[in-house]
């Protein structure tokens, strides 16, 4: 039977992002973006249940009981950190293990143009990193935390389910909560942590009425907020938090988003030419006067227009950034197209340098 501990050698030594354990499959690695099986027979239930309960903790596996799920985060010796996600299918137990990267990231190495570490001086204020799972966005992140931490005075309050990266205190000091271990949910956390005297609070997702609604509560108040959402543009994102407002609140979110927000960096990652390693490419909305006004009149659809016309203030279009990678060779021409809005546009400027 598969021990775990191999398992996981595995998958550092493979420098996967995830790894699958599912009844009926032998355990899988995502490498690149691409599934591979390891060389092993096919999961049973028993050797799904056992391999759960090595790595899970007795109050982690009454909660798959209650809930169906868990979430937490653990260290693999000294080798690696994962993060955990065990559920409940077809009456059996599954696991999702995400391989967390063992040292922090430049602002360079991620893609993310320098206009992004001058907001991170702010003294108030939201940023929001979104993307579909399995983005980046925990690691971009991460590298604005620490980025904060080295350079500014601050004391950062983390919210995060699990947490994933650590961190030291620097020049600032900063405060790591985890949901279920430390807080029972984000809104709760924020709602308390504007007592504990924060400048910059991290939210891990804002998945929430509640969360939302605090998280600009404490934008407008003097603090630098970060928080994630699962969409896939600016545009998209304005509009997710406006709707999930009762209608008769929705004029008022506007007129709050439209000074609160800072910041929209929509990412997702592309596999490299090389086929090896992935690399981000992002759209980047800087909230300017124009975007304000956009964003108040119910405009957002021409929140593009401004991003293509808005580079002298750091912004950019997620196709620009993808041309840009392909232009110097980073990616495949067919993945430009595939991961592109505007497909059409991106073939045509494809195909017009080639």
């Amino acid at each position: 039977m598969a021990d775990i501990g191999e398992l996981l050698q595995l998958c550092v030594k493979h420098n996967a992002s995830d790894m699958h354990l599912t009844v009926g499959k032998p355990p899988t690695l995502r490498i690149d973006g691409s599934l591979m099986s390891l060389n092993y027979e096919p999961l049973g239930p028993e050797g799904t249940e056992a391999l759960m309960k090595s790595i899970t903790s007795n109050d982690n596996q009454r909660r798959i009981q209650e809930v169906g799920g868990v979430d937490f985060g653990f260290a693999f010796e000294k080798i690696a950190r994962f993060r955990v996600s065990v559920y409940k299918q077809k009456g059996h137990y599954g696991l999702t293990l995400r391989l967390i990267p063992t040292h922090l990231l430049s602002f360079q190495e991620i893609g993310v143009s320098d206009v992004v570490k001058q907001l991170l001086y702010r003294p108030r204020g939201l940023i929001l990193v979104t993307g579909p799972t399995g983005s980046g966005k925990t690691t971009t992140l991460a590298t604005m935390t620490d980025f904060i931490n080295t350079e500014r005075d601050a004391h950062i309050i983390t919210i995060e389910d699990p947490i994933e990266y650590y961190h030291s205190h620097k020049k600032g000091i900063i405060t790591q909560r985890e949901l279920g271990v430390d807080v029972p949910s984000f809104s709760e956390a924020l709602i308390k942590g504007l007592r504990q005297n924060p400048d910059v609070i991290l939210v891990g997702e804002m998945r929430d009425l509640a969360t939302i609604e605090a998280a600009i509560l404490a934008a407008e108040t003097g603090h630098l907020v970060m928080a994630t959402l699962h969409t896939t543009s600016a545009a998209r994102t304005v509009d997710r938090i406006i709707d999930v407002f009762p209608p008769n609140q929705q004029e008022q979110i506007r007129t709050q988003l439209s000074t609160s927000i800072l910041a929209v960096i929509s990412q997702q990652l592309i596999v490299k030419a090389s086929g090896r390693g992935r690399i981000a490419a992002f759209e980047i909305m800087i909230n300017t006067a124009s975007i304000q006004n956009l964003i108040r009149e119910k405009k957002t659809y021409r929140i593009t227009s401004d991003l293509q016309t808005g580079a002298k203030y750091g912004m950019r279009t997620f196709d620009s950034s993808l041309y840009e990678l392909y232009s110097k060779g980073i990616i495949r021409s067919e993945d430009a197209i595939d991961k592109a809005f505007d497909q059409d546009g991106m073939r045509a400027k494809v195909e017009g340098k080639l």
